[in-house]
């Protein structure tokens, strides 16, 4: 009779095991349960009848590319979790099921995570430097130990003799848990997550003897493209405590998840999207009744301006030119950044950084990328700052001609020496009398010498920072400002400013810094002949899981140079398009079907070492009309421009470039990214999908 009931009774497990799974996918909008304790009277049920209020965490935004492949997208997971509605008021009892529950998971592979910072076994220690919030939540005084804190604990919630000292441990840290995530009638303790049908199976048997133990279906972060701009993506994590005063204001829970870095951090309010609530009843141990009170809007999906196949093959470009470079003058090469704007609307295009990581490594094995060799998880497109040596003479040749300081026919002469105050400098040319459009092709120090001592700093800080430099470009993620050379900057630094200076600020060659982010918007707010644009990452917003538009971002004009003499823009591009020729096979830049825009730079990057050095390019094409803007940086080392010519013709098949459609079947390798995967790269999942218009099959 006994094994027919126990059979009978898995029936009915398994039943709603099956249902729960045939259902799971319909709950992804509505499915972590947070909120607050508001207990509220129900009239129907009677005075015995617990009824309160708890509110549904909506389901994450996805992110996807430019054609709407999905990049970190949302998959369901089967969590254990306690709820106290069911638990145990007597603490005794509580103390026996929290053990129970411990050592079942254990047997199932599972072991519960406790929050409590001080070691497994005694002699207890701390496991983390700052214990204050521990210390207090126990209200012991600042001086307690780890040992003070567990003889609390044990003392509070009645932990019995009978038990061995590491079950002490065990329940001690679980009721802190308990404290510590606000386990409450509307938040539910997570005993485990992402668990098998079996151990569902087995943990919900174990529940007629220890109640509450429930099995929910919970929404994950699924990162389907690692390798597609993991520094611009960001992550998500759980709340710290320092956090959560603020947060908890905005309806999130202490054991919620929320944007840490990249788009998850800049666009939490969006992707997050609206919780809902619900009243629940419940009368001798279970639930009669659940309303809703307030429905749930899941977070909206953000699309990106850059197409995930263009990014694979920039990163592609970068990656390949480091390693068939890999040493300048003895000095290992192997970090560098370029950034390619939409030079019309100032979305960015791509961002390609050196070394990189793949996002999959960041949440499966921290610790490595974080003390890994030359800084993969530093995003050097935004946040490094780089002297930009000549190509800053773009800035001064606007200066000159605007202020009409010289004309398009002024000439200076360089003989390769000059003197200034003393000092004396050089050029890296003898270029006799030369003009401004000429100096900027062969790149004549001396010109630009002479330019800047009749302009003085005031003017270069002036025109430096219309073309945005020295501040953030507003960009959704972040960046540095940058810093320029000027006596106010020397100043800050407590550093002496001498007059010789001021010409070498003219050739970007002393003591400034700009992002690559910054120099690509040099190079589009040049094309535009002196309008820039803010560089933006979110292309629109769509409700989940539709194609309905939210929001369209609108190009944004940050600032316009007004120029006073209708030839200023004149001189300046055709300089750059003069340079652009000089680029030797197989890197030439004059059969492309149209004219390119390019500014150079090779900045010395320690003043007592004329070996060290950057290199460094700006530029646009087309050059009468363009489309295109960007920028590069090889840390120590020389040609960064050979990748000019790879960049554009694989912006042309990607996006399509002056009247060229993009390839309307990229070849498998750019596709699957096989020819330009990082190193560092992981590979998993094979299919991705889209809430936008267009859906493609992305191999990790």
């Amino acid at each position: 009779m006994k094994s027919i009931t126990d059979n009978i009774k898995s029936i009915i497990i398994v039943a709603v095991v099956v249902l729960f799974v045939t259902f799971a996918s319909m709950r992804l909008m509505k499915i972590q349960v947070v909120g607050s304790d508001e207990i509220v009277t129900h009239k129907v049920y009677g005075k015995d009848a617990l009824t309160y209020v708890r509110e549904i965490t909506p389901t994450r935004g996805e992110i996807l590319d430019f054609n709407g492949n999905v990049i970190v997208e949302n998959t369901i997971r089967c969590d254990l979790v306690l709820q106290k509605a069911f638990f145990p008021e007597d603490i005794a009892e509580g103390n026996r099921c929290l053990l129970e529950i411990y050592n079942a998971l254990l047997e199932r592979g599972y072991e519960f995570e406790d929050t409590l910072p001080i070691t497994r076994t005694a002699p207890y220690t701390f496991t983390k430097d700052d214990v204050a919030e521990v210390v207090e939540s126990l209200n012991l005084n600042v001086y307690a130990s780890a040992e003070n804190c567990v003889d609390k604990l044990i003392s509070d919630y009645k932990i019995d003799e009978k038990y061995s000292e590491g079950e002490k441990r065990i329940i001690a840290g679980m009721r802190y848990t308990m404290m510590d995530k606000d386990f409450s009638y509307s938040l539910d303790l997570v005993l485990a997550k992402d668990v098998d049908q079996k151990t569902v199976i087995d943990m919900k048997e174990l529940g007629n003897y220890c109640r509450g133990i429930e099995a929910v279906d919970s929404a994950e972060r699924n990162i389907v493209r690692g390798d597609i701009l993991p520094h611009a993506i960001g992550v998500i994590g759980p709340i710290y405590a320092e956090e959560y005063d603020e947060l908890k204001d905005k309806g999130y829970a202490m054991n919620d998840q929320v944007g840490k870095s990249g788009i998850e951090l800049a666009l939490e309010k969006e992707l997050r999207g609206k919780a809902g609530t619900e009243e629940v009843t419940v009368v001798d141990g279970a639930i009669v009744d659940v309303k809703t009170r307030e429905d749930t809007i899941p977070g909206e999906s953000v699309k990106l301006t850059v197409d995930g196949a263009y990014q694979l093959k920039l990163q592609g470009i970068l990656d390949n030119f480091l390693k068939s470079r890999p040493y300048y003058n003895g000095n290992k090469v192997n970090k560098g950044a370029i950034v390619v704007l939409d030079a019309k609307t100032g979305a960015v295009k791509g961002e390609a950084t050196a070394p990189t990581y793949n996002l999959k490594d960041m949440t499966e094995n921290y610790e490595s990328l974080i003390n890994a060799e030359n800084s993969p998880m530093f995003n050097r497109c935004t946040w490094g700052q780089y002297l930009p040596g000549s190509t800053f003479k773009t800035i001064t040749a606007t200066a000159g001609l605007n202020e009409g300081v010289i004309t398009g026919d002024t000439t200076f002469t360089c003989r390769q020496d000059y003197e200034f105050y003393g000092g004396k400098f050089g050029c890296t040319g003898f270029h006799g009398g030369i003009s401004v459009r000429r100096a900027l092709e062969v790149s004549c120090n001396i010109f630009f010498y002479e330019t800047s001592r009749s302009l003085g700093i005031d003017n270069i800080t002036k025109y430096a920072k219309l073309y945005g430099l020295g501040s953030s470009t507003g960009i959704e993620t972040g960046d540095a400002a940058g810093f320029l050379c000027n006596p106010e900057t020397f100043a800050e630094r407590g550093e002496p400013w001498y007059i010789g200076y001021v010409i070498q600020a003219g050739i970007g060659n002393q003591a400034c810094g700009f992002t690559p982010l910054q120099l690509a918007n040099v190079a589009a707010t040049i094309g535009n002949r002196g309008v820039r644009y803010q560089p933006y990452l979110v292309d629109s917003l769509y409700n989940y899981g539709s194609n309905e538009l939210v929001k369209k971002t609108k190009p944004t004009v940050a600032d316009k140079i007004d120029v006073n003499y209708d030839y200023v823009y004149d001189y300046i591009i055709g300089g750059m398009m003069d340079a652009a020729k000089n680029c030797p096979v197989p890197y030439q830049l004059t059969d492309l079907g149209f004219s390119v825009a390019i500014k150079t730079g090779t900045p010395q990057t320690d003043m007592n070492d004329k070996r060290k050095q950057n290199s460094v390019f700006i530029g646009f094409a087309p050059a009468d009309d363009p489309e295109i803007a960007f920028a590069g940086v090889i840390e120590g080392g020389e040609y960064s421009k050979y990748m000019i010519r790879d960049i554009i013709l694989s912006y042309q098949q990607c996006y399509g470039l002056n009247g060229v459609k993009p390839t309307a079947q990229l070849p498998e390798e750019v596709r699957n990214g096989t020819t330009v995967a990082s190193t560092t790269a992981t590979t998993g999942s094979t299919t991705a999908s889209s809430t936008t218009a267009t859906k493609t099959t992305a191999a990790q």
